[in-house]
């Protein structure tokens, strides 16, 4: 099948308000935060990941087994999107680290972009990269979000449940 044909979305209530999944077979493609529904079809997500964000929201989840799949992207976004994993839940890194991660210490504002245009936000988590001096940085769905997903992850690592 190809990814354009077999696309669906479903979607789901959370903390932040209601999340768009968009799907590609039975693999995760997209996630959209409070935006326009995606203009794909209407389809049900098998209840899996559903019950893995919801126990990621509750503390209960630090890393999603969700199959993915980028239907558009460059090999560099790629690199930066798959290093994200390496970044513990609850904890945060400078956007040069990323850059170094990936081989190009000087790449940090190619790195910024790519983040940007992260589409699966939360699994594959752009929200733990921040600005050298500690500062949050941008985030594609707001800066509000980013610290609410950052706040949330310190919280439950702290054990306050």
């Amino acid at each position: 099948m190809s990814p354009k044909t077999d696309l669906f979305f479903d979607s789901v209530e959370s903390p932040l308000g209601v999340l768009y999944l968009v799907f590609s077979g039975g693999r995760l493609a997209e996630i959209r935060f409070n935006r326009e529904k995606p203009s794909c079809s209407k389809g049900r997500v098998k209840g899996s990941f559903k019950e893995q964000l919801n126990d990621y929201f509750h503390g209960r989840l630090r890393e999603f087994d969700q199959d993915i799949v980028f239907l558009r992207v460059t090999d560099f976004e790629k690199k930066v999107w798959l290093s994200l994993r390496q970044v513990p839940f609850g904890e945060t890194r400078p956007y040069k680290w990323l850059a170094e991660k990936v081989g190009n210490p000087k790449a940090v504002r190619a790195v910024g972009r790519a983040l940007g245009r992260n589409p699966i936000p939360i699994v594959i988590p752009c929200h733990r990269i921040i600005e050298s001096d500690g500062s949050i940085g941008g985030y594609s769905s707001g800066i509000d979000i980013k610290r609410r997903l950052l706040d949330m992850e310190y919280y439950y690592l702290m054990g306050k449940k």
